[in-house]
């Protein structure tokens, strides 16, 4: 085919001919990666992925990412973080910057689009970065100190984030205080103050730190779930008051996970039936706390995340999701911490398991291992590519 050079675009494609508009649409169904390399093409595109407009939509369009950081509680050095991005299928190595740098008392964790620290020390520190941004900011100290706790990212009333610290534990002469229960406090990043709020309810008292429980944001409340008692409660963000504790436990179930996904409440957990081992799915309803299932993990998929035959095998087991996505992952290293993810159709409920690819090499021996999902605000990745 001959090219017509009085043609205002030729065959061989000018895209600044496309406009705007049909720039911003083809750019947007791009992995959030590519949109940040596509960037950096022309003064156009760059304009466009820049735009603020552009940048909100995306981001709230955007599949949440899985996050998987291993702390070594010898070498620092060793210390890595990995993201997944599940648009791209592909695990993206952190670069050191973008993390924390660890303290002996510190435990780290994400939510809503923001990476958290906490300290059980005197100092009461607690601080935030938005994700990918790597840039820390500290808050005035918590009214009391704690780690681990759980931490979720809300809007109140004016559309503006706030933070909800519940639970964690704190050390008393160099052992954990398991008869505090720690009050909810919850923090105003405008004018820097934290309200203190009821704590969580005394059944959870034996096990209030995130190693123990689960947590959702879910239709103004935020709901924690023990992974072994199947003790359930909300918190009224409005009202500020906790429900009554109720147990939310299907037959068979060894431990489990409470989710928010799909504009439901959803529980992932490990089962013992007669037939065998298998990890089920259920939807939860938030009211009465009746539970209905969705899906079970294909058998297949759950062996290959473990290849012992030992009965405590499971017990590395961890699951995380949000939005349409819940992955499920073994903390053990020796297998490379493998993991999967299940995708729930918004319109059928459906579900489609795959398995993730490996993490990039070398990955290092961990401790310990924290992982959550987020949606990734794509501004954060444009300001910290420069």
């Amino acid at each position: 085919m001959e090219e017509n050079d009085n043609r205002p675009c030729s065959i061989q494609s000018d895209w600044g001919c496309l406009g705007s508009d049909l720039t911003d649409l083809i750019l947007s169904y791009l992995p959030i990666r590519s949109i940040v390399r596509a960037s950096a093409v022309c003064k156009l595109w760059r304009s466009v992925v820049s735009n603020s407009s552009f940048s909100n939509r995306v981001s709230v369009a955007k599949k949440p990412w899985f996050f998987l950081f291993g702390q070594n509680n010898i070498f620092i050095k060793n210390n890595q973080a990995f993201a997944f991005d599940p648009e791209a299928h592909e695990w993206i190595r952190l670069s050191s910057n973008l993390c924390p740098s660890p303290c002996q008392e510190e435990s780290f964790l994400g939510s809503g689009g923001f990476f958290f620290t906490t300290t059980s020390s005197t100092t009461s520190r607690f601080s935030y970065s938005p994700i990918l941004c790597g840039s820390w900011r500290d808050t005035s100290p918590l009214r009391f100190s704690r780690c681990n706790p759980l931490v979720g990212v809300f809007d109140d009333e004016c559309g503006l984030s706030r933070f909800i610290v519940v639970g964690g534990v704190r050390f008393i002469g160099g052992l954990v205080d398991i008869e505090d229960r720690l009050a909810v406090e919850i923090y105003d990043p405008k004018i820097d103050t934290w309200e203190l709020c009821p704590p969580l309810p005394a059944d959870f008292r034996s096990g209030n730190s995130s190693q123990w429980l689960s947590s959702a944001l879910f239709k103004g409340k935020f709901f924690v779930f023990g992974i072994y008692s199947c003790f359930v409660s909300s918190f009224d963000l409005k009202l500020r008051l906790w429900n009554d504790v109720q147990t939310l436990r299907p037959p068979g179930v060894m431990f489990s996970f409470l989710l928010s996904c799909t504009d439901q409440l959803v529980l992932a957990g490990l089962c013992n039936n007669p037939r065998g081992t298998s990890f089920n799915l259920w939807r939860v309803d938030e009211g009465t706390m009746e539970f209905s299932e969705i899906a079970i993990m294909p058998q297949d998929m759950l062996n290959c995340l473990f290849d012992s035959d030992e009965d405590e095998k499971f017990a590395s087991m961890k699951c995380v999701g949000l939005g349409n996505l819940i992955y499920i992952f073994n903390e053990e290293h020796h297998r490379i911490y493998p993991a999967c993810v299940c995708e729930i159709s918004r319109e059928s409920s459906k579900c489609s398991w795959r398995k993730l690819p490996d993490l990039p090499e070398p990955v290092n021996r961990f401790h310990k291992v924290i992982s959550f999902c987020s949606q990734i605000p794509l501004h954060n990745v444009l300001t910290s590519q420069g």
